[in-house]
């Protein structure tokens, strides 16, 4: 019989996926969507442009993020991700310190440049050290047997 699923794990697989379907909504939703979620006003108006370049990088951080999801599927022990993903230990932990040094990178800004941080700046930042701390509670919980 196989172990369990690791709930903390299924958590963090669809909060990757949410973030992917988000930044997918982001490439439908044009200009005003880049703008309203901080990426800032050149990436705007190339997509209002028209150009190419917005959607092929939101795009390849939408592809990221689904991976991320079917890793931390394959490490909470889904039967379907069983086998698929090679290297989940150092992927795991290299996803998760990710999202941890992406959360915790505004540290310097808020105690150097705090004038310079934006609302999406500390919002990400908070929602990526979240992430983390999912993914990091699941992955500790299964590291032994990934």
């Amino acid at each position: 019989m196989s172990a369990p699923l690791n709930l903390w794990l299924v958590w963090a697989a669809g909060l990757s996926a949410v973030a992917g379907l988000l930044h997918l909504g982001i490439i439908v939703g044009g200009a005003p969507w880049y703008r309203y979620f901080g990426a800032g006003e050149d990436m705007a108006r190339m997509a209002q442009a028209g150009s190419w370049y917005p959607a092929l990088i939101t795009a390849g951080i939408a592809s990221v993020l689904f991976l991320w999801s079917a890793y931390a599927l394959a490490g909470a022990g889904w039967p379907l991700a069983q086998g698929v993903f090679a290297w989940q230990r150092p992927v795991l932990g290299l996803i998760t310190a990710v999202y941890l040094l992406r959360g915790l990178a505004i540290v310097p800004w808020l105690l150097f440049k705090p004038a310079l941080v934006s609302p999406f700046m500390l919002w990400s930042s908070v929602i990526c050290c979240g992430f983390g701390l999912i993914h990091l509670q699941g992955v500790l919980q299964v590291w032994s047997r990934l």
